[in-house]
Protein backbone atom coordinates (compact mmCIF):
# COMPACT_ATOMS: atom_id res chain seq x y z
CA UNK A 1 0.00 0.00 0.00
CA UNK A 2 1.27 3.48 -0.89
CA UNK A 3 2.10 5.86 1.97
CA UNK A 4 -0.37 8.75 2.05
CA UNK A 5 -0.05 12.48 2.63
CA UNK A 6 -2.43 15.41 2.73
CA UNK A 7 -1.13 18.82 1.70
CA UNK A 8 -2.86 22.01 2.79
CA UNK A 9 -2.84 24.70 0.10
CA UNK A 10 -1.91 24.67 -3.58
CA UNK A 11 0.81 27.31 -3.78
CA UNK A 12 4.27 26.67 -5.19
CA UNK A 13 5.63 25.04 -2.04
CA UNK A 14 2.67 22.68 -1.78
CA UNK A 15 2.62 21.72 -5.45
CA UNK A 16 6.38 21.11 -5.46
CA UNK A 17 6.05 18.88 -2.42
CA UNK A 18 3.12 17.03 -3.98
CA UNK A 19 5.07 16.33 -7.18
CA UNK A 20 8.10 15.17 -5.22
CA UNK A 21 6.16 12.77 -3.01
CA UNK A 22 4.06 11.42 -5.87
CA UNK A 23 7.18 10.84 -7.97
CA UNK A 24 8.50 8.76 -5.08
CA UNK A 25 5.42 6.57 -4.90
CA UNK A 26 3.17 8.39 -2.45
CA UNK A 27 -0.58 8.89 -2.66
CA UNK A 28 -1.10 12.64 -2.27
CA UNK A 29 -4.17 14.84 -1.83
CA UNK A 30 -3.87 18.63 -2.09
CA UNK A 31 -6.61 20.74 -0.51
CA UNK A 32 -6.98 24.38 -1.58
CA UNK A 33 -9.53 26.81 -0.14
CA UNK A 34 -9.49 29.15 -3.16
CA UNK A 35 -11.40 28.29 -6.36
CA UNK A 36 -8.10 27.90 -8.27
CA UNK A 37 -4.66 26.59 -7.28
CA UNK A 38 -1.69 28.94 -7.13
CA UNK A 39 -1.80 30.52 -3.67
CA UNK A 40 -0.84 34.19 -4.03
CA UNK A 41 -0.41 33.78 -7.79
CA UNK A 42 -3.75 33.93 -9.58
CA UNK A 43 -4.75 34.63 -13.18
CA UNK A 44 -7.17 37.49 -13.75
CA UNK A 45 -8.81 37.95 -17.17
CA UNK A 46 -11.14 40.80 -17.99
CA UNK A 47 -12.20 42.54 -21.21
CA UNK A 48 -9.42 40.91 -23.22
CA UNK A 49 -6.67 41.68 -20.70
CA UNK A 50 -4.70 38.93 -18.94
CA UNK A 51 -2.97 39.63 -15.64
CA UNK A 52 -0.89 37.56 -13.26
CA UNK A 53 -1.80 38.72 -9.75
CA UNK A 54 1.20 37.65 -7.74
CA UNK A 55 4.84 36.77 -8.40
CA UNK A 56 6.07 38.10 -11.73
CA UNK A 57 9.89 38.05 -11.61
CA UNK A 58 11.00 34.49 -12.30
CA UNK A 59 14.55 33.33 -11.59
CA UNK A 60 16.27 29.99 -10.91
CA UNK A 61 14.46 28.01 -13.62
CA UNK A 62 16.52 24.95 -12.68
CA UNK A 63 14.39 24.64 -9.51
CA UNK A 64 11.23 24.18 -11.57
CA UNK A 65 12.97 22.04 -14.20
CA UNK A 66 14.24 19.66 -11.51
CA UNK A 67 10.67 18.83 -10.48
CA UNK A 68 9.81 17.66 -14.00
CA UNK A 69 13.04 15.71 -14.27
CA UNK A 70 12.28 14.03 -10.94
CA UNK A 71 9.07 12.76 -12.51
CA UNK A 72 10.79 11.69 -15.72
CA UNK A 73 9.23 14.54 -17.67
CA UNK A 74 10.51 17.52 -19.67
CA UNK A 75 9.49 20.97 -18.42
CA UNK A 76 9.17 22.41 -21.92
CA UNK A 77 6.33 19.96 -22.61
CA UNK A 78 4.35 21.81 -19.93
CA UNK A 79 5.67 25.36 -19.76
CA UNK A 80 8.07 27.49 -21.79
CA UNK A 81 10.31 30.23 -20.41
CA UNK A 82 12.15 33.00 -22.23
CA UNK A 83 15.07 35.03 -20.94
CA UNK A 84 14.65 38.78 -20.49
CA UNK A 85 17.51 41.05 -21.50
CA UNK A 86 17.73 43.70 -20.16
CA UNK A 87 16.44 42.22 -16.91
CA UNK A 88 14.78 45.30 -15.38
CA UNK A 89 14.58 49.00 -16.19
CA UNK A 90 15.34 51.30 -13.25
CA UNK A 91 14.00 54.86 -13.51
CA UNK A 92 15.10 57.46 -10.98
CA UNK A 93 13.44 60.68 -9.87
CA UNK A 94 15.85 62.86 -11.88
CA UNK A 95 15.07 60.96 -15.08
CA UNK A 96 18.19 58.75 -15.06
CA UNK A 97 17.51 55.29 -16.52
CA UNK A 98 19.60 52.16 -15.90
CA UNK A 99 18.63 48.96 -17.66
CA UNK A 100 19.98 46.15 -15.48
CA UNK A 101 21.85 43.78 -17.76
CA UNK A 102 24.01 40.67 -17.78
CA UNK A 103 26.54 42.72 -19.76
CA UNK A 104 28.88 44.15 -17.11
CA UNK A 105 30.43 46.61 -19.56
CA UNK A 106 27.02 48.01 -20.47
CA UNK A 107 26.20 48.33 -16.77
CA UNK A 108 29.40 50.26 -16.15
CA UNK A 109 28.64 52.61 -19.04
CA UNK A 110 25.19 53.39 -17.66
CA UNK A 111 26.38 53.87 -14.08
CA UNK A 112 29.32 56.00 -15.24
CA UNK A 113 26.87 58.51 -16.71
CA UNK A 114 26.05 59.62 -13.17
CA UNK A 115 28.93 58.17 -11.07
CA UNK A 116 32.27 57.11 -12.62
CA UNK A 117 33.44 56.01 -9.17
CA UNK A 118 30.49 53.63 -8.73
CA UNK A 119 31.01 52.28 -12.24
CA UNK A 120 34.64 51.46 -11.48
CA UNK A 121 33.67 49.43 -8.42
CA UNK A 122 30.82 47.53 -10.10
CA UNK A 123 32.86 44.45 -11.22
CA UNK A 124 34.33 44.04 -7.73
CA UNK A 125 30.88 44.17 -6.18
CA UNK A 126 29.53 41.61 -8.64
CA UNK A 127 32.37 39.26 -7.72
CA UNK A 128 31.30 39.47 -4.09
CA UNK A 129 27.65 38.94 -5.06
CA UNK A 130 28.68 35.78 -6.94
CA UNK A 131 30.60 34.50 -3.93
CA UNK A 132 27.60 35.10 -1.67
CA UNK A 133 25.36 33.23 -4.11
CA UNK A 134 27.68 30.21 -4.13
CA UNK A 135 27.80 30.21 -0.33
CA UNK A 136 24.03 30.44 -0.13
CA UNK A 137 23.59 27.49 -2.48
CA UNK A 138 26.12 25.38 -0.59
CA UNK A 139 25.08 26.11 2.98
CA UNK A 140 21.49 27.40 3.13
CA UNK A 141 19.34 26.74 0.06
CA UNK A 142 20.06 23.10 -0.60
CA UNK A 143 19.20 21.46 2.72
CA UNK A 144 16.75 21.59 5.59
CA UNK A 145 17.77 22.66 9.09
CA UNK A 146 15.64 20.31 11.16
CA UNK A 147 17.61 20.17 14.40
CA UNK A 148 20.06 22.21 16.43
CA UNK A 149 22.74 19.79 15.22
CA UNK A 150 21.97 20.88 11.66
CA UNK A 151 21.89 24.56 12.62
CA UNK A 152 25.12 24.43 14.58
CA UNK A 153 27.09 22.26 12.18
CA UNK A 154 30.67 23.50 11.67
CA UNK A 155 30.17 23.92 7.92
CA UNK A 156 27.05 26.00 8.41
CA UNK A 157 28.70 28.12 11.08
CA UNK A 158 31.69 28.77 8.82
CA UNK A 159 29.33 29.73 6.02
CA UNK A 160 27.38 32.02 8.32
CA UNK A 161 30.53 33.84 9.38
CA UNK A 162 31.62 34.27 5.76
CA UNK A 163 28.34 35.95 4.76
CA UNK A 164 28.79 38.53 7.54
CA UNK A 165 25.28 38.19 8.99
CA UNK A 166 25.44 41.32 11.12
CA UNK A 167 26.32 43.58 8.17
CA UNK A 168 23.24 45.04 6.48
CA UNK A 169 22.77 44.95 2.73
CA UNK A 170 22.91 48.75 2.62
CA UNK A 171 26.17 48.77 4.58
CA UNK A 172 27.73 46.23 2.23
CA UNK A 173 26.67 48.29 -0.77
CA UNK A 174 28.17 51.34 0.91
CA UNK A 175 31.59 49.67 0.81
CA UNK A 176 31.45 49.80 -2.99
CA UNK A 177 29.11 52.61 -3.97
CA UNK A 178 28.20 56.12 -2.87
CA UNK A 179 25.61 57.40 -5.32
CA UNK A 180 21.94 57.13 -4.21
CA UNK A 181 20.92 55.66 -7.58
CA UNK A 182 23.24 52.67 -7.30
CA UNK A 183 22.41 52.13 -3.64
CA UNK A 184 18.66 52.12 -4.36
CA UNK A 185 18.90 49.96 -7.49
CA UNK A 186 20.87 47.22 -5.72
CA UNK A 187 19.29 47.73 -2.30
CA UNK A 188 15.89 46.89 -3.77
CA UNK A 189 16.84 43.21 -3.68
CA UNK A 190 15.90 43.17 0.00
CA UNK A 191 12.29 43.74 -1.04
CA UNK A 192 12.39 40.45 -2.98
CA UNK A 193 12.17 38.80 0.45
CA UNK A 194 9.82 41.41 1.91
CA UNK A 195 12.47 43.30 3.86
CA UNK A 196 14.40 46.55 4.20
CA UNK A 197 17.88 46.97 2.70
CA UNK A 198 18.76 49.01 5.78
CA UNK A 199 18.04 46.07 8.12
CA UNK A 200 18.33 42.82 6.16
CA UNK A 201 21.68 40.99 6.06
CA UNK A 202 24.24 41.50 3.32
CA UNK A 203 23.68 38.01 1.89
CA UNK A 204 20.86 39.35 -0.28
CA UNK A 205 23.46 41.06 -2.44
CA UNK A 206 23.65 37.61 -4.03
CA UNK A 207 20.43 38.43 -5.89
CA UNK A 208 22.35 40.87 -8.09
CA UNK A 209 24.43 37.94 -9.34
CA UNK A 210 21.40 35.68 -9.56
CA UNK A 211 19.55 38.08 -11.85
CA UNK A 212 22.47 39.29 -13.94
CA UNK A 213 24.21 35.97 -14.56
CA UNK A 214 21.61 33.26 -13.89
CA UNK A 215 18.88 35.22 -15.64
CA UNK A 216 15.41 36.70 -15.29
CA UNK A 217 12.69 34.94 -17.24
CA UNK A 218 9.23 35.47 -18.60
CA UNK A 219 6.72 32.65 -19.01
CA UNK A 220 4.85 32.15 -22.27
CA UNK A 221 1.18 32.76 -21.58
CA UNK A 222 1.89 34.45 -18.25
CA UNK A 223 3.45 33.41 -14.96
CA UNK A 224 0.33 31.46 -13.98
CA UNK A 225 1.40 28.88 -16.57
CA UNK A 226 3.96 27.74 -13.97
CA UNK A 227 1.07 26.81 -11.68
CA UNK A 228 -0.85 25.09 -14.46
CA UNK A 229 2.24 23.12 -15.42
CA UNK A 230 2.85 21.87 -11.88
CA UNK A 231 -0.84 20.97 -11.44
CA UNK A 232 -0.81 19.01 -14.71
CA UNK A 233 2.39 17.23 -13.69
CA UNK A 234 1.01 16.44 -10.23
CA UNK A 235 -2.24 15.06 -11.61
CA UNK A 236 -0.36 12.94 -14.15
CA UNK A 237 1.48 11.43 -11.18
CA UNK A 238 -1.84 10.64 -9.50
CA UNK A 239 -2.11 13.61 -7.15
CA UNK A 240 -5.67 14.66 -6.34
CA UNK A 241 -5.94 18.46 -6.32
CA UNK A 242 -9.16 19.56 -4.62
CA UNK A 243 -10.05 23.27 -4.83
CA UNK A 244 -12.77 25.20 -3.02
CA UNK A 245 -12.20 23.09 0.08
CA UNK A 246 -11.05 24.83 3.23
CA UNK A 247 -9.23 23.00 5.98
CA UNK A 248 -10.74 23.95 9.34
CA UNK A 249 -8.52 21.96 11.70
CA UNK A 250 -5.46 19.73 11.78
CA UNK A 251 -6.52 16.72 13.82
CA UNK A 252 -3.99 15.70 16.50
CA UNK A 253 -4.13 12.76 18.92
CA UNK A 254 -1.45 12.05 21.52
CA UNK A 255 0.91 14.45 19.80
CA UNK A 256 0.56 12.85 16.37
CA UNK A 257 -1.30 14.10 13.32
CA UNK A 258 -4.32 12.06 12.28
CA UNK A 259 -5.54 14.04 9.31
CA UNK A 260 -7.43 17.24 8.57
CA UNK A 261 -11.00 18.40 9.02
CA UNK A 262 -12.46 20.35 6.11
CA UNK A 263 -15.73 22.03 5.23
CA UNK A 264 -16.58 18.90 3.22
CA UNK A 265 -15.37 16.16 5.54
CA UNK A 266 -12.37 14.48 7.17
CA UNK A 267 -9.21 13.46 5.29
CA UNK A 268 -7.17 10.95 7.29
CA UNK A 269 -3.37 11.00 7.02
CA UNK A 270 -0.36 10.31 9.22
CA UNK A 271 1.62 12.85 7.21
CA UNK A 272 0.30 16.37 6.71
CA UNK A 273 2.22 19.13 4.93
CA UNK A 274 0.96 22.63 5.55
CA UNK A 275 1.64 25.08 2.74
CA UNK A 276 1.26 28.79 3.23
CA UNK A 277 2.05 30.72 6.37
CA UNK A 278 3.40 28.72 9.32
CA UNK A 279 2.14 31.32 11.78
CA UNK A 280 -1.40 31.28 10.38
CA UNK A 281 -1.44 27.48 10.26
CA UNK A 282 -0.57 27.26 13.95
CA UNK A 283 -2.85 30.08 15.02
CA UNK A 284 -5.89 28.99 13.02
CA UNK A 285 -5.71 25.21 12.58
CA UNK A 286 -4.08 23.88 15.75
CA UNK A 287 -5.55 24.17 19.26
CA UNK A 288 -3.26 25.96 21.72
CA UNK A 289 -2.57 22.82 23.76
CA UNK A 290 -1.22 21.06 20.64
CA UNK A 291 1.36 23.75 19.85
CA UNK A 292 3.29 24.69 23.00
CA UNK A 293 6.35 25.46 20.87
CA UNK A 294 4.40 27.96 18.77
CA UNK A 295 2.44 29.90 21.37
CA UNK A 296 0.48 33.04 20.56
CA UNK A 297 3.27 35.02 22.21
CA UNK A 298 5.89 33.43 19.96
CA UNK A 299 3.77 34.01 16.87
CA UNK A 300 3.51 37.67 17.81
CA UNK A 301 7.29 37.87 18.26
CA UNK A 302 7.96 37.41 14.54
CA UNK A 303 8.03 40.53 12.41
CA UNK A 304 5.93 40.00 9.25
CA UNK A 305 7.35 40.94 5.90
CA UNK A 306 6.12 43.94 4.03
CA UNK A 307 2.91 43.67 2.06
CA UNK A 308 1.80 45.59 -1.00
CA UNK A 309 -0.95 47.39 -2.84
CA UNK A 310 -1.45 45.82 -6.26
CA UNK A 311 -3.19 47.69 -9.05
CA UNK A 312 -4.21 45.84 -12.19
CA UNK A 313 -4.71 48.26 -15.06
CA UNK A 314 -5.89 47.51 -18.58
CA UNK A 315 -5.13 50.68 -20.52
CA UNK A 316 -5.98 51.49 -24.15
CA UNK A 317 -2.50 52.71 -25.04
CA UNK A 318 1.13 51.63 -25.22
CA UNK A 319 3.97 52.92 -23.04
CA UNK A 320 7.35 53.16 -24.74
CA UNK A 321 9.08 53.87 -21.42
CA UNK A 322 8.23 50.43 -20.02
CA UNK A 323 10.05 47.14 -20.39
CA UNK A 324 8.70 43.80 -19.14
CA UNK A 325 9.90 44.86 -15.65
CA UNK A 326 10.29 48.53 -14.70
CA UNK A 327 10.92 50.16 -11.31
CA UNK A 328 10.38 53.85 -10.56
CA UNK A 329 12.33 55.14 -7.56
CA UNK A 330 11.48 58.15 -5.36
CA UNK A 331 13.99 60.92 -4.61
CA UNK A 332 14.91 59.26 -1.31
CA UNK A 333 14.69 55.52 -0.73
CA UNK A 334 15.15 55.03 3.02
CA UNK A 335 11.98 56.83 4.21
CA UNK A 336 9.85 54.18 2.48
CA UNK A 337 11.09 51.50 4.87
CA UNK A 338 10.75 53.67 7.95
CA UNK A 339 7.13 54.28 6.97
CA UNK A 340 6.48 50.56 6.44
CA UNK A 341 8.29 48.93 9.34
CA UNK A 342 8.34 51.68 11.99
CA UNK A 343 5.24 53.75 11.36
CA UNK A 344 3.34 50.89 9.67
CA UNK A 345 1.82 53.34 7.23
CA UNK A 346 1.82 53.38 3.42
CA UNK A 347 4.97 55.22 2.33
CA UNK A 348 4.74 58.91 1.54
CA UNK A 349 7.02 58.32 -1.48
CA UNK A 350 7.07 54.66 -2.53
CA UNK A 351 9.07 52.96 -5.19
CA UNK A 352 6.66 51.62 -7.80
CA UNK A 353 7.17 48.40 -9.74
CA UNK A 354 5.37 47.74 -13.03
CA UNK A 355 5.19 44.38 -14.75
CA UNK A 356 4.10 44.81 -18.36
CA UNK A 357 4.06 41.26 -19.70
CA UNK A 358 2.42 42.57 -22.87
CA UNK A 359 5.80 44.07 -23.74
CA UNK A 360 7.05 40.54 -24.41
CA UNK A 361 3.71 38.98 -25.38
CA UNK A 362 1.31 41.42 -27.07
CA UNK A 363 -1.53 38.88 -26.93
CA UNK A 364 -1.82 39.53 -23.16
CA UNK A 365 -3.84 42.68 -24.00
CA UNK A 366 -6.08 43.89 -26.82
CA UNK A 367 -4.30 45.40 -29.82
CA UNK A 368 -2.77 48.77 -28.98
CA UNK A 369 -3.42 48.31 -25.24
CA UNK A 370 -1.33 47.48 -22.15
CA UNK A 371 -1.83 45.07 -19.26
CA UNK A 372 -0.08 46.58 -16.24
CA UNK A 373 0.56 44.91 -12.89
CA UNK A 374 1.53 47.76 -10.55
CA UNK A 375 2.95 47.04 -7.11
CA UNK A 376 3.76 49.54 -4.37
CA UNK A 377 5.14 48.24 -1.08
CA UNK A 378 2.86 48.59 1.92
CA UNK A 379 2.92 47.70 5.61
CA UNK A 380 1.58 44.45 6.99
CA UNK A 381 -1.82 44.71 8.67
CA UNK A 382 -1.97 46.63 11.93
CA UNK A 383 -4.20 49.11 13.68
CA UNK A 384 -2.24 51.96 12.10
CA UNK A 385 -3.86 51.55 8.68
CA UNK A 386 -7.43 50.77 7.58
CA UNK A 387 -7.42 49.74 3.94
CA UNK A 388 -11.08 50.59 3.54
CA UNK A 389 -10.01 54.22 3.77
CA UNK A 390 -6.43 53.97 2.55
CA UNK A 391 -6.83 52.11 -0.75
CA UNK A 392 -8.04 55.06 -2.80
CA UNK A 393 -5.61 57.50 -1.18
CA UNK A 394 -2.53 55.32 -1.64
CA UNK A 395 -3.66 54.07 -5.03
CA UNK A 396 -4.01 57.63 -6.31
CA UNK A 397 -0.57 58.49 -4.93
CA UNK A 398 0.96 55.58 -6.84
CA UNK A 399 -0.76 56.58 -10.09
CA UNK A 400 0.34 60.20 -9.60
CA UNK A 401 3.95 59.08 -9.29
CA UNK A 402 3.68 57.09 -12.51
CA UNK A 403 2.02 60.03 -14.22
CA UNK A 404 4.98 62.22 -13.25
CA UNK A 405 7.19 59.78 -15.18
CA UNK A 406 4.97 59.92 -18.25
CA UNK A 407 3.01 56.73 -17.51
CA UNK A 408 -0.28 58.60 -17.70
CA UNK A 409 -3.93 57.81 -18.26
CA UNK A 410 -4.10 54.85 -15.89
CA UNK A 411 -6.88 56.45 -13.87
CA UNK A 412 -9.07 56.19 -16.98
CA UNK A 413 -8.17 52.57 -17.69
CA UNK A 414 -10.74 50.13 -19.05
CA UNK A 415 -9.85 47.75 -16.26
CA UNK A 416 -8.72 49.10 -12.89
CA UNK A 417 -8.61 46.87 -9.81
CA UNK A 418 -6.88 47.27 -6.46
CA UNK A 419 -5.75 44.35 -4.32
CA UNK A 420 -4.80 45.25 -0.75
CA UNK A 421 -2.94 43.65 2.18
CA UNK A 422 -6.36 42.91 3.67
CA UNK A 423 -7.35 41.07 0.48
CA UNK A 424 -4.13 39.05 0.63
CA UNK A 425 -4.92 38.04 4.22
CA UNK A 426 -8.54 37.19 3.40
CA UNK A 427 -7.76 35.11 0.29
CA UNK A 428 -4.56 33.31 1.30
CA UNK A 429 -4.64 33.52 5.12
CA UNK A 430 -1.20 35.15 5.05
CA UNK A 431 -0.37 36.26 8.60
CA UNK A 432 -1.19 39.97 8.84
CA UNK A 433 -1.36 40.20 5.06
CA UNK A 434 2.40 39.78 4.64
CA UNK A 435 3.44 38.73 1.13
CA UNK A 436 6.64 36.88 2.03
CA UNK A 437 5.81 35.39 5.44
CA UNK A 438 8.18 36.84 7.99
CA UNK A 439 10.69 39.58 7.17
CA UNK A 440 14.43 39.03 6.89
CA UNK A 441 15.20 42.17 8.87
CA UNK A 442 17.29 40.28 11.43
CA UNK A 443 19.79 37.43 11.63
CA UNK A 444 17.28 35.24 13.44
CA UNK A 445 14.52 35.70 10.88
CA UNK A 446 16.89 35.29 7.93
CA UNK A 447 18.94 32.26 8.92
CA UNK A 448 16.85 30.58 11.65
CA UNK A 449 13.29 30.68 10.42
CA UNK A 450 10.50 28.47 11.82
CA UNK A 451 11.43 24.87 11.06
CA UNK A 452 9.99 22.74 8.26
CA UNK A 453 9.08 19.99 10.75
CA UNK A 454 6.72 20.72 13.61
CA UNK A 455 8.34 20.47 17.02
CA UNK A 456 4.95 19.85 18.59
CA UNK A 457 3.10 17.46 16.30
CA UNK A 458 4.63 14.29 14.86
CA UNK A 459 3.90 13.96 11.15
CA UNK A 460 3.23 17.67 10.56
CA UNK A 461 5.51 19.53 8.13
CA UNK A 462 5.65 23.06 6.74
CA UNK A 463 6.54 24.53 3.35
CA UNK A 464 6.31 28.13 2.17
CA UNK A 465 7.89 31.53 2.56
CA UNK A 466 7.71 31.70 6.35
CA UNK A 467 9.80 28.59 6.86
CA UNK A 468 13.26 27.58 5.61
CA UNK A 469 14.82 28.51 3.23
CA UNK A 470 12.68 31.65 2.79
CA UNK A 471 10.46 33.68 0.48
CA UNK A 472 10.35 34.10 -3.27
CA UNK A 473 8.77 31.81 -5.86
CA UNK A 474 11.76 29.54 -6.66
CA UNK A 475 12.92 29.36 -3.03
CA UNK A 476 9.43 28.42 -1.83
CA UNK A 477 9.33 25.75 -4.54
CA UNK A 478 12.69 24.51 -3.33
CA UNK A 479 11.30 24.19 0.20
CA UNK A 480 8.54 21.96 -1.13
CA UNK A 481 10.97 19.64 -2.88
CA UNK A 482 13.35 19.47 0.11
CA UNK A 483 10.51 18.58 2.46
CA UNK A 484 9.10 16.01 0.07
CA UNK A 485 12.47 14.33 -0.33
CA UNK A 486 13.06 14.31 3.43
CA UNK A 487 9.67 12.76 4.17
CA UNK A 488 10.12 10.09 1.51
CA UNK A 489 13.60 9.27 2.82
CA UNK A 490 12.31 8.93 6.37
CA UNK A 491 10.20 5.93 5.29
Amino acid sequence: MKPEAVIIGAGFGSLSCAVTLAAKGWKVTVLERQPQPGGKLQRITQQGYTFDRGPSTITMPHVFRSLYELAGETMEDYVQLYELEPRTRNVFADGTVVDFSKNAGFMQEQIAAYSPADAARYPEFMSEAAALYRLSEQQFLGRLLLSWKDKLSPALMRGLVRVRPFLSLHSLLGRYFSHPHTLAMLGRYATYVGSSPFQSPAIFAMLAHLESQEGVYGVHGGTYKLVEGLVSLAEKLGVQVVTGTEVTEISVKNGEVEGVETVSGFYPAKTVIAGGDVLSINRMLLPRHSRPGMSDHKIASYEPSLSGLVTLAGVQRKYEALLHHTVFFPEQYEPEFKDIFSRRRPPAQPAVYVCYSGYSEPDMAPEGASNLFILANAPYLSGACDWKDETAVYGNKVLAMLDAHGISGIGQAEVLQHYTPQDIADDTLAHRGAIYGISSNSVRQTFFRPGNRSKDVKGLWYVGGTTHPGGGTPVVSLSGRLVGETIARSL
